[in-house]
C-alpha cells in the first residue's frame, strides 16, 4: 500500500508529535486551567473512542511517532482504557514509538497497571505543591492524598514518572527545594512550567503569578551545580542535571524564552479541532471529515494536511512589557495543555 506523504509544515518542521485531548472534563478545577464553575460540552460533540482511534491512527500513518493523551483529566473519560488498548497495536507494529499521557494523578491508583499493559512506559503528573491546604486551594476540588497514592501506584507498576510543576510566584516559591528533594528521593524527574495567559483570567492575576524560570534556575544554582543537557524529549523543555543528585530538571519557558523554532507538535481537542499552535487562536475542524466519510480516510487526511499547512512560525505570549500579551481566550483544558 502506498504510504501517505509525511506532515511537513510551512517552515519545514516535521510533525511527529500529537497531543490529543480525550475529554474536557476533570475532577479538579486548577485555577490556571479552568473556571471554578465550568460549562462542559454536550457529549454528542465529543469524538467517540472509535473516532479518536481512527483519527490517531491516521496521524500515525502520516508520520506521527509520539502520542500524548491529555484532557481535562484523560482518565475520567468512561471506557478510556479501551482506547489505550487499541493504540497498543501501533506500538507493537513499530509505527508508534511512544504512547504516554499527562494526568493529575487522581485515577492512577486504579489504572496504573492497565496503562503499563497497554504499552505506556511513562506518564507526566501535574503537581504544584506538596502542601495539602495549598493543594486544595490551587485545584479547588483536589485531594492530595489520593494523588500521592496514585503516584506510588504508578511507580510500583513500573511507570517512569515525571512531575510537572507550574511555577507560581507567591504560591510555591518556598517549596522549590522540597519538591526537588521529594522527586529525587523517588527517582522522578521534575519539570517547571511558566504560567501561560490562557482562559478566563478575570480573577487570576497572571502577571502577578508569573515566576520566571530564569530566576528559579538561579535559585537552584545557589545550592547545586547545574549541567546543561543537549537532549530533547520531543517537547519544549530544556534540561539540566543536578550534579549532586544526578536528577534531571526541565524548564518549559514559553514566556521568557520562545521555543517555537523546533516545534514538532500539534494538538487535537476532544471535539476534533486541530490547533497547530498552543499560543494562537487558529484552528481547523477534523470532526466533519471524520463523520462525513466514515469508510474513507482520504477527506480526513486532506484536512489534516491543509491544517498543517497553516501552522504559524510561533506564538505571541509575552509578559516582558509589564502586560499580558498574546492571551488566549480558550481554557488550557480545551486543548490539553
Amino acid at each position: 500500500m502506498e504510504q501517505n506523504p509525511r506532515l511537513i509544515d510551512p517552515f519545514q518542521r516535521a510533525i511527529t508529535y500529537l497531543r490529543v485531548s480525550v475529554t474536557d472534563r476533570c475532577d479538579f478545577r486548577c485555577v490556571y486551567c479552568m473556571s471554578e464553575n465550568m460549562t462542559f460540552l454536550p457529549k454528542k460533540q465529543l469524538l467517540t473512542l472509535e473516532e479518536l482511534d481512527r483519527l490517531c491512527s491516521a496521524f500515525i500513518d502520516l508520520g506521527v511517532q509520539k502520542l500524548r493523551i491529555t484532557g481535562g483529566e484523560p482518565l475520567v473519560r468512561r471506557g478510556i482504557m479501551t482506547f489505550f488498548e487499541g493504540m497498543k497495536r501501533h506500538l507493537d507494529a513499530g509505527t508508534l514509538k511512544e504512547l504516554t499521557l499527562t494526568t493529575n494523578g487522581s485515577q492512577l491508583e486504579k489504572y496504573a497497571t492497565d496503562l503499563v499493559n497497554s504499552g505506556v512506559k511513562r506518564v507526566n503528573i501535574s503537581l504544584d505543591t506538596l502542601d495539602e491546604k495549598k493543594f486544595a486551594e490551587i485545584t479547588r476540588w483536589g485531594r492530595l492524598a489520593q494523588v500521592l497514592r496514585g503516584i506510588d501506584a504508578a511507580l510500583a507498576a513500573g511507570l517512569r514518572v515525571k512531575i510537572n510543576t507550574v511555577a507560581l510566584k507567591g504560591f510555591n516559591e518556598d517549596e522549590l527545594f522540597a519538591l526537588q528533594e521529594w522527586c529525587a528521593n523517588r527517582n522522578m524527574d521534575l519539570t517547571f512550567i511558566e504560567v501561560m495567559p490562557m482562559g478566563d483570567i478575570g480573577n487570576e492575576d497572571r502577571l502577578g503569578q508569573y515566576w520566571s524560570l530564569k530566576d528559579l534556575r538561579a535559585r537552584l544554582a545557589e545550592k547545586f551545580s547545574l549541567v546543561d543537557l543537549a537532549e530533547r524529549s520531543g517537547g519544549p523543555a530544556n534540561y539540566v542535571r543536578l550534579n549532586e543528585t544526578g536528577q534531571k530538571i526541565g524548564f518549559i519557558t514559553p514566556l521568557s524564552h520562545n521555543f517555537c523554532e523546533s516545534c514538532n507538535r500539534v494538538r487535537i481537542t476532544c471535539t476534533g479541532e486541530i490547533y497547530t499552535c498552543l499560543g494562537q487562536e487558529g484552528k481547523a475542524d477534523l470532526r466533519a471529515p471524520l463523520r462525513e466519510s466514515p469508510q474513507d480516510d482520504a477527506p480526513l487526511i486532506a484536512a489534516i494536511h491543509a491544517a498543517i499547512g497553516t501552522k504559524p512560525k510561533g506564538h505571541d505570549f509575552d509578559y516582558s512589557r509589564g502586560d499580558v500579551a498574546g492571551q488566549m481566550t480558550r481554557h488550557m483544558s480545551h486543548t490539553g495543555g
